[in-house]
């Protein structure tokens, strides 16, 4: 009987340690800070990463397709913001200048979720305080919908007083190898320090 006591006491353990390190990891996705509620988690978010078809900020046609081959860092937003996403973004920046010459083997994109207002133009205006490298893509609803769902994104278009919105939506970083398949997240409050580890460990992996 102790042996049994024994054995489920340390399965416990093994099964936080899990935990923990899939959060580490990564691989718990959540909303930004109007949700906070699980997208994917654990071997289900293996599904994250898919086909989407989208107009970079200078007006070109694209698809998942046109960033074969190298990893990727994707984050959902949109450039009426007031926070999370110039956050993210600036952080994006500064990742880019801290991994060197590292960084141009990645693919920084940012994909709005707001199809009433970010058009290639406005979202060209908007990256230019950022690092060039971050590519902006945007399309029609549906091509946003579409895109939202090969990431297991959440948004919403929330009205806000004098009949104008803004839009809730997952605050992570989405990180795909070189094959497009999810490698992790970085969460919207991750250390600098947690975010270079995920990011040279995705390069590493090609």
């Amino acid at each position: 009987m102790l042996r049994w006591v024994r054995y489920l006491a340390w399965g416990g353990v093994a099964a936080l340690g899990l935990a923990l390190l899939a959060t580490a990891a990564g691989w718990l996705v959540t909303d930004g800070p109007l949700g906070q509620r699980p997208v994917a988690t654990g071997p289900a978010s293996l599904g994250i990463g898919g086909p989407f078809s989208l107009t970079d900020h200078r007006g070109r046609a694209v698809t998942e397709r046109d960033y074969a081959g190298k990893p990727s860092a994707v984050f959902f937003g949109f450039t009426f913001c007031p926070d999370v996403c110039p956050t993210t973004l600036a952080n994006m920046a500064a990742w880019i200048e801290a991994l060197g010459p590292e960084a141009d083997r990645v693919n920084w994109l940012f994909v709005s979720v707001d199809s009433g207002r970010d058009d290639p133009r406005t979202m060209a205006d908007y990256l230019a305080a950022f690092d060039p490298r971050i590519i902006g893509l945007s399309g029609t609803e549906p091509q946003i919908a579409a895109a939202a769902r090969s990431f297991r994104v959440f948004y919403r278009r929330v009205p806000v007083e004098g009949g104008n919105y803004t839009m809730d939506h997952s605050a992570s970083v989405f990180l795909l190898d070189a094959a497009g398949r999810f490698a992790g997240t970085i969460d919207h409050q991750e250390s600098e320090r947690v975010a270079l580890e995920k990011l040279r460990l995705l390069v590493g992996r090609g």
